[in-house]
């Protein structure tokens, strides 16, 4: 340290600051300390032996400041701002085209609330930032060590408040200045929690809204632009550094008074300072080699533990138990924008600039070696010439000239500004506007004019989006993008990164292996087509299993089936897919956190679903249904199943009675066909499912949150169980017992008893139709007929024997029914079919089909076949009983052995009659019509 006194270098400029304070406020106070406080803040940063170099996110000019300081002072060791946890991951860097992320992802959480996991925590990275600068010099500078200082990412959520949702966490913290971009993109960085490096922005409103009237701009990242990014892209080092350390001070000591927010950007310098002196004492480097990087907010620090020579040590805790995964993942300027509140665009327009400072400085950037998507270049950048420092090696006081210096006018630049203006013409045409070359001319005097009302000599990209709005969008978007968008992808666009192949965990490289018979880039974004035909490519077989995997575990869109299905039991022959890995690429990258192969994603994803506390029945039954399908495990499969019965017995409910009837029934015809036996978990279900449902019979049909479906669910399952039930030992008096305790009151569950009593025996067909006789004769019951006729229909699911008499009760309706009860019945009737029973309504439609006549001329002359007489039991044509009669007469004569047999079986004891007389047969052929023409029908097709 020199001995001249450390406010000497400032001393003019607080002498300045007194007296402006002074006139301004009526005297020295308040005013006048934030204001001497600021230069203290700067004065401490700029003696500080470990140089402190301020930077803002995503600033070219930050970028800038630090290639040039980076290549003039070779630093040894350069410490970053960064999550100390993600430093083996920045050497991958280098396989990836920016902008990335840098990921920690922890699934499964020890040590915080359950509900906040996954645990995500991102650090987007793009070319014109500082970080990247400083990153791509320390890995491929020989002897150059790169130190990641700032909090884990366990720490990250450890210092939140208990009990606050990790949404609510994301930094900063300071509200979007517009309604974020709702573009996919703005969503590759999903719900992680956002740390960057400098955030630069207000945190007191009033002053943010200052700025803003003053500077004339309509948000803080077109203030930004104008008032810090411009001045300071060509600056020198001392300028740059003393500047930002000045904003930076300036907002921290005008920050409101937030207790948590104060205690955790504290803690984070305590916790940076004490890695570097700890750094600094292990590696025994000196100091002075060494660059600190960090946010300008953070600079400006007056923690005790600041500095090589703090005062005070803190002490830093061990991380929760949670298991935390690394990788890369996608990002985009619009994502960036996004989740950090920043105006959409403004990214893109700092890319632009930062590509301006290069041509305008000559300064080199770094790159890493074998970055994709970098330029090569070949100029060599301009030596920066530093700063003179003062006689003791203070930096000279930079400050002072620079707030007295008006802001230099940059000239306009009409070839540039004239380009734009064609360009935004030629785009907005391109999207349906009716632009012609007098918008172009418009758009380009209009942003001149604003620029002058700004008080800017150069219309600025902000300045040229408003002009382009007014001229050109006026008060319509014809097409799917407004003006405002358009404008930003012409500034530049919205740029989306990539992680290459070898940056990629090991699941996700073995997805791209596994397909690659494919023969698809399936890294490029967009939709990819991929036709798979397995009767001529066998090989194929496999690509599709993994396809169908990745459909069940990846959004909506990144395999998406356009022709073939999944079924137990079924192999496709051909398959057609829309395959968009490449966009939905973050996704398949997390999926690489969860296991090393998308079985082993798959079999965890179902284990978890399957004994989540709140899993149903329902739920379960799916789980084993997609370990057969994709896995075809039967050893999942079958544990999976013990769970499902576990969940089944502790149920007191029958919300989910539809859906497990439907995945029940098609278990079992799939261990039908392909099992010699049944799994014992399968066979246990039935007898619990059959006892369960019983049980729940008589509550079910009185309850009034009970539905219809879901009881006619439980009916379907009781009767279609039922042989398989009694053979594994259930009782059938449990269900008579069930029936007899059921006593509905709601008419929709009356007529789904009556039919199945009759299905039961208990109720024959002549009593349930003269009970809707009965209905439709009493005019205080004819406004309910309705609601039996949607339990009828409900009950073709338990009772499918029952379509024709739902065909008959529905004509009924429609021919007995007064236009005020039938026509305010009909859509619900329509509703009622299309929700609940689009599986019945083909049943209907076709026992329909076989009871009208098919010809319209035949329509008048036709007698319902339910109008013959009151013993008809079964869908027939108009006149088929008096044939039925007669044809089955010749019929039983032809097979007398048969006739005996049916006789026999029907009770009938009369002998055979003699020779010359039609047999007895006849006698039976004519009581039973309907079974003479199903055995005539039946002979005549063998």
């Amino acid at each position: 340290m020199s001995a001249v006194p450390e406010a000497a270098a400032f001393d003019a400029l607080r002498a300045q600051l007194s007296e402006a304070a002074a006139a301004l406020a009526d005297g020295p106070g308040a005013l006048e300390g934030i204001l001497l406080g600021i230069v203290d803040d700067v004065d401490r940063a700029v003696r500080e032996p470990l140089e402190i170099f301020p930077v803002c996110h995503h600033s070219p000019a930050s970028a800038i400041a630090m290639a040039r300081r980076l290549r003039e002072k070779r630093p040894k060791v350069v410490y970053l701002e960064l999550c100390e946890d993600m430093a083996p991951l920045l050497s991958e860097l280098r396989n990836c085209r920016l902008p990335v992320a840098v990921q920690a992802f922890a699934s499964e959480v020890d040590g915080f609330p359950a509900d906040w996991a996954p645990l995500s925590v991102v650090a987007p990275i793009t070319e014109a930032s500082a970080e990247y600068q400083a990153i791509a010099y320390a890995l491929d500078t020989p002897g150059v060590e790169l130190v990641l200082v700032d909090r884990s990412s366990d720490h990250v959520f450890q210092w939140q408040t208990r009990g606050t949702d990790p949404a609510d966490v994301t930094e900063p913290t300071e509200p979007a200045e517009e309604a974020p971009p709702a573009e996919e993109e703005a969503g590759l960085h999903g719900d992680a929690v956002g740390v960057e490096i400098g955030d630069l922005r207000p945190r007191f409103a009033e002053l943010e809204e200052h700025l803003l009237r003053h500077g004339r701009v309509r948000h803080w990242s077109e203030w930004w632009h104008q008032y810090v990014e411009l001045p300071l892209g060509d600056s020198d080092h001392d300028t740059y550094r003393q500047v930002m350390l000045l904003i930076g001070s300036l907002f921290r000591r005008l920050a409101p008074g937030d207790a948590r927010q104060t205690r955790v950007d504290e803690d984070r310098e305590r916790y940076m300072w004490t890695r570097m002196r700890e750094h600094l004492a292990a590696s025994g480097t000196d100091a002075a080699d060494c660059l600190y990087i960090c946010g300008a907010f953070h600079a400006a620090s007056r923690v005790e533990e600041f500095g090589v020579h703090g005062a005070a040590t803190f002490e830093i805790g061990p991380p929760s138990a949670s298991v935390w995964q690394h990788g890369l993942i996608p990002s985009s300027h619009a994502a960036i924008e996004a989740q950090f509140g920043l105006t959409p665009g403004s990214v893109s327009i700092a890319a632009t600039q930062w590509t301006k400072n290069l041509r305008r400085t000559r300064v080199q950037p770094f790159r890493l070696v074998g970055q994709a998507g970098a330029k090569k270049t070949t100029r060599a950048g301009k030596a920066a010439v530093p700063a003179l420092p003062e006689a003791d090696g203070t930096p000279a006081d930079q400050l002072s000239g620079f707030l007295r210096r008006p802001p230099v006018l940059d000239r306009l630049d009409e070839a540039e500004l004239l380009g734009w203006s064609v360009e935004i013409v030629r785009a907005a045409r391109r999207n349906g506007y009716l632009a012609s070359t007098a918008d172009a001319i418009a758009v380009f005097e209009t942003s001149i004019l604003l620029a002058g009302m700004r008080d800017r000599a150069r219309p600025t990209p902000y300045d040229f989006q408003d002009a382009a709005i007014t001229c050109i969008e006026k008060d319509t978007v014809p097409g799917r993008r407004d003006v405002r968008r358009i404008v930003e992808i012409m500034m530049g666009g919205d740029r989306i990164g990539q992680v290459g192949y070898d940056a990629l965990p090991p699941l996700a490289r073995d997805v791209h292996d596994r397909l690659a018979p494919l023969g698809l880039k399936l890294e490029q974004r967009g939709v990819q087509r991929a036709l798979l035909d397995m009767a001529s490519a066998p090989e194929l077989e496999r690509c599709s299993d993994v396809l169908w995997m990745l459909r069940h575990l990846l959004p909506y869109g990144a395999a998406r089936a356009i022709m073939g299905e999944r079924r137990l039991g079924e192999r496709p022959i051909q398959e057609s897919w829309d395959l968009a890995l490449g966009t939905h690429q973050r996704a398949l990258i997390e999926l690489g956190y969860e296991g090393v192969s998308i079985e082993q994603v798959l079999e965890q994803r179902l284990r978890r679903r399957a004994h989540d506390p709140q899993a149903t029945t329902a739920d379960v039954l799916e789980a084993v249904e997609n370990a057969t399908l994709y896995l075809g495990s039967r050893r999942l499969a079958d544990e999976l199943g013990t769970r499902a019965l576990e969940v089944l017995e502790t149920e007191r409910s029958v919300d989910g009675a539809p859906e497990v009837l439907r995945r029940v029934r098609r278990l079992l015809a799939y261990y039908r066909t392909s099992e010699p036996v049944l799994p014992p978990w399968i066979e246990s279900f039935v007898k619990t499912g059959y006892a369960h449902y019983c049980t729940l019979l008589p509550t079910a049909f009185t309850d009034e949150d009970a539905k219809v479906r879901q009881v006619a669910a439980m009916l379907g399952f009781l009767f279609s169980m039922e042989g398989l039930a009694v053979s594994l030992g259930c009782d059938r008096t449990q269900l008579e017992l069930a029936f007899a305790q059921s006593h509905p009151r709601e008419p929709a569950k009356v007529a789904l008893l009556w039919a199945a009593q009759v299905q039961l025996g208990q109720l024959s067909r002549a009593d349930l139709r003269a009970r809707c006789d009965e209905l439709l004769g009493n005019p205080l019951v004819v406004p309910a007929y309705p609601r039996h006729l949607s339990g009828f229909l409900h009950a073709l699911e338990p009772v499918p024997q029952l379509a024709d008499f739902v065909v008959e009760a529905v004509s009924n309706a429609f021919a007995r029914l007064p236009d005020p009860v039938l026509l305010p019945w009909l859509p619900k009737l329509i509703g009622t079919l299309r929700s609940e029973g689009a599986d019945l309504a083909p049943l209907l439609i076709r026992e329909a089909g076989r009871i009208f006549p098919g010809r319209l001329d035949a329509l008048d002359a036709w007698i319902p076949p339910w109008r013959e007489g009151p013993d008809t039991a079964g869908p027939r044509s108009a006149g088929s009983a008096g044939a039925g009669a007669g044809s089955g007469a010749a019929l039983l004569a032809a097979h007398p052995a048969t006739c005996d047999a049916l006789a026999g079986l029907l009770g009938c004891e009369e002998s055979w009659q003699t020779a010359d007389a039609a047999p007895s047969g006849a006698l039976l052929a004519a009581r039973h019509p309907d079974t003479a023409a199903a055995l005539e029908v039946l002979l005549a097709g063998t």
